[in-house]
């Protein structure tokens, strides 16, 4: 295939992106795992305070290009990345950047819950703490507070914070990651299929928080469910086979995709 089949269509309607500033930039980047080329040629202007998806089949790599963006292939030792992603316009990639600091600016959330072993309260507390964010102790509990709040647990823990982090449901666990992410005061939150190992309620609520926290962050969700996708997202992002086929508004992604590809994957011919 060569490089010009690879250009991804645009389908969105620009009123999208023009509301928005653009937050994170990625120029013809490659991800390879040894001999597999996991991600081909990508380009793509992902705007902030909106929720982008990225949808495809198993091995596409959504996965991978979402794990790029935080440079979480760099614990990989076979995987080697080129091209430029760029965050607020300055290369992620670049030799001088802190690693660290990039990580408290870029919050994951994975999978599966995976809360410390530790009370709920050192949980949402541990990310201020080592990046030095909260000057006292009421600052860090004012952190926790917040974050908890904002992650809408707030009103179901208040009254055992000292609990652990994993006595609570799945569901629950969720949320608590997700306020552990915000507690750094990220400005961008990176959800790799974060409602695959919880049930239909449960998801609704993670669904709900998404939508209530779009407007402060920069949100890419990889998911399965094309349905999650066209609840929560605003742009949808479609990749086959390490290629990025279509990025759009998520509404005309679903109704009239542009590139046939999309639409045999939309519309269950294949996936």
């Amino acid at each position: 295939m060569d490089a010009s089949t690879r250009t991804p269509t645009l389908s969105h309607n620009p009123r999208i992106l023009a509301e928005r500033e653009t937050k994170i930039v990625a120029h013809d980047v490659n991800v390879y795992y040894g001999e597999k080329h996991a991600i081909k040629d990508l380009s793509i202007d992902i705007p902030d305070r909106a929720v982008s998806a990225f949808i495809g089949p198993s091995g596409c790599g959504k996965s991978t290009f979402l794990r790029s963006i935080n440079r979480m292939n760099d614990t990989i030792p076979s995987c080697r990345v080129t091209g430029d992603i760029l965050v607020d316009g300055k290369n992620i990639y670049d030799r001088d950047l802190d690693v660290v600091q990039l990580r408290a600016r870029v919050g994951m959330v994975f999978q599966k819950p995976n809360p410390f072993p530790k009370s709920i309260f050192e949980n949402v507390a541990y990310g201020p703490r080592i990046h030095g964010i909260a000057k006292s102790k009421a600052d860090l509990e004012e952190i926790v507070v917040s974050s908890l709040k904002k992650a809408s647990l707030f009103d179901e823990v208040k009254d055992r914070l000292d609990h652990s982090g994993t006595s609570l449901s799945g569901g629950q666990q969720q949320r608590l990651c997700i306020a552990r992410a915000i507690a750094v005061n990220p400005e961008i939150i990176l959800m790799d299929e974060p409602c695959s190992a919880l049930d239909p309620i449960a998801s609704a609520r993670i669904e709900e928080l998404i939508d209530e926290i779009r407007q402060n962050y920069c949100i890419i969700i990889v998911t399965h469910s094309m349905q999650q996708a066209a609840r929560v997202s605003q742009l949808t992002a479609f990749f086959h086979l390490g290629d990025l086929v279509e990025f759009g508004d998520t509404d005309e992604m679903f109704t009239t995709p542009k590139d046939k590809r999309t639409q045999d994957y939309i519309t269950g011919r294949f996936g």
